[in-house]
């Protein structure tokens, strides 16, 4: 098998799209567009992703204490691709409130799930990182999804 072929095997599993976000214990920003996204448990409320170890957003995420799952609705894949992005601040002209711990949850989103990060394990060329969500906003919306390389609608 070729990393091509694993890729491409993947690529046919369609996925929610997700921007994940957090503040350092010093205050910075970071976000990044996620597909490595899922539930873990109802009880207690548990849920993953997984960090590239090359994003340049994973600094602040090593030193915070809790994230953001933004789950991105239709109408947002120009955001989807801001956050995808390697490298830059990605807030600027962004609209976000700030949630628990001051962590970042974003406007229109279609849900919001503020989490505090209960453990990390190391994944591969990721780490994967467990939360356990302590409060919820939901939207309205039809849901962005991803399938073999392009953002899709319903």
């Amino acid at each position: 098998m070729s990393p091509e072929q694993f890729r491409a095997a993947l690529g046919r599993w369609v996925t929610g799209v997700t921007v994940i976000t957090t503040r350092s214990r010093a205050g910075d920003l970071a976000g990044l567009t996620a597909s490595s996204f899922a539930s873990l448990s109802l009880d207690p409320p548990l849920v993953l992703f997984c960090l590239g170890h090359s994003s340049t957003g994973k600094p602040a995420f090593d030193a915070a204490d809790g994230f953001v799952v933004n789950v991105l609705a239709e109408s947002q894949q120009a955001l989807a691709g801001r956050f995808a992005q390697l490298g830059g601040d990605k807030f600027p002209g962004v609209a976000w409130r700030p949630g628990l711990r001051d962590m970042p949850v974003l406007d229109g989103a279609l849900a919001s799930l503020e989490c505090r990060i209960a453990q990390t394990y190391p994944g591969g060329d990721h780490t994967i990182v467990i939360g356990e969500v302590e409060r919820i906003h939901l939207g309205d919306d039809k849901p962005l999804v991803y399938y073999r390389g392009a953002y899709r609608a319903l």
